[in-house]
């Protein structure tokens, strides 16, 4: 009520735009963020652990397998858009330190639901989760300091 006022009586001056409005109208408080977060991570786990379960049933397990998967792994990413928010979320994905990475994740969901839906082949939905948690770990470990450096490291060491 009292913004209205300020804006009513020409006292708000500053220059507002859409998106800094529709930020400020979805702030959630920080307890209300990680309940969101921890909600919709394990959300996510769930989805893909039923996924996982369900790529035994006949006929249906490899479309439910791929959309379940599938559906879990953008939940579990999607939970950090609630300690974020969504605009920094999806600058932070497209940086070009992790661009690459985002770019394989999203390639690796399409491809899982096309080799399920569209291809029908059982073997390359498989091949193409497994590329899915690889691509889904790469990605993680971009928002750790030094982390993608240590990783390559220690492959480094053991190859050796």
């Amino acid at each position: 009520m009292d913004k209205l006022k300020k804006v009513l009586s020409g006292q708000d001056t500053e220059d507002r735009s859409g998106l800094s409005e529709v930020v400020e109208a979805s702030s959630l408080s920080w307890g209300t963020r990680i309940k969101g977060f921890i909600a919709c991570f394990a959300i996510g786990i769930l989805c893909s652990l039923l996924g996982t379960v369900l790529l035994w049933v006949p006929r249906k397990g490899l479309h439910l397998f791929a959309v379940f998967y599938t559906f879990g792994n953008i939940a579990s990413i999607g939970s950090t858009i609630f300690l974020m928010g969504p605009v920094k979320q999806l600058k932070r994905m497209f940086e070009p330190t992790r661009l690459i990475a985002t770019i394989m994740v999203l390639l690796c969901f399409a491809l899982t639901l096309c080799s399920a839906f569209w291809w029908h082949n059982k073997g390359l939905a498989l091949i193409f989760c497994i590329l899915q948690s690889l691509a889904l770990t790469w990605y993680s470990l971009s928002f750790i300091p030094f982390a993608r450096d240590a990783v390559k490291k220690c492959f480094a060491v053991c190859l050796a």
